[in-house]
């Protein structure tokens, strides 16, 4: 079992954004849908109380927990990108429906949690020995919004 989960506050989307997340990542599922009992301060009896899922093997849970609380990007989940086909794939799902593109690989999908959807060889160019390549590197990231390795490639160059 995992011993951290990460828990996801939603108004009344859980069940709606578990079923958008598992969509877009390969080895992903619906794991256990929990509902509200006849007495439930959090909603009607029969509706989604909470939704547990994985995404790539990575337990989270979604509540319904009302309008009180809102993401915000101090909060992000990070994906391991290895290639730049997969970052343009990834990017695209997330950000559909509403979604907002943000800097240096970032986005905001559409219930508002914040992705940063970075290649692998992004921290490699950042990390580089040689500092001039390095700072490059970090110069064109900063003027990104999705994470263009072929740009940061020349740009290192």
């Amino acid at each position: 079992m995992q011993k951290i989960t990460p828990f996801l506050w939603f108004d009344t989307q859980a069940e709606e954004a578990a079923n958008f997340y598992t969509s877009i990542f390969k080895n992903s599922r619906i794991v256990d849908v929990m509902r509200n009992g006849e007495v439930s301060p959090a909603g009607a009896a029969g509706s989604v109380l909470t939704v547990s899922f994985e995404l790539e093997g990575q337990a989270f849970t979604a509540l319904n927990g009302g309008p009180m609380f809102n993401f915000t990007p101090a909060i992000s989940l990070f994906v391991s990108c290895e290639s730049q086909a997969e970052v343009d794939e990834l990017w695209d799902k997330l950000l559909a429906g509403g979604g907002e593109p943000e800097q240096c690989g970032w986005l905001k999908d559409r219930y508002g949690v914040s992705w940063q959807v970075i290649p692998t060889v992004l921290l490699d160019y950042l990390q580089d020995e040689d500092p001039g390549k390095a700072k490059r590197a970090m110069d064109a990231m900063l003027g990104m919004q999705k994470i263009d390795i072929p740009a940061l490639e020349a740009a290192r160059a």
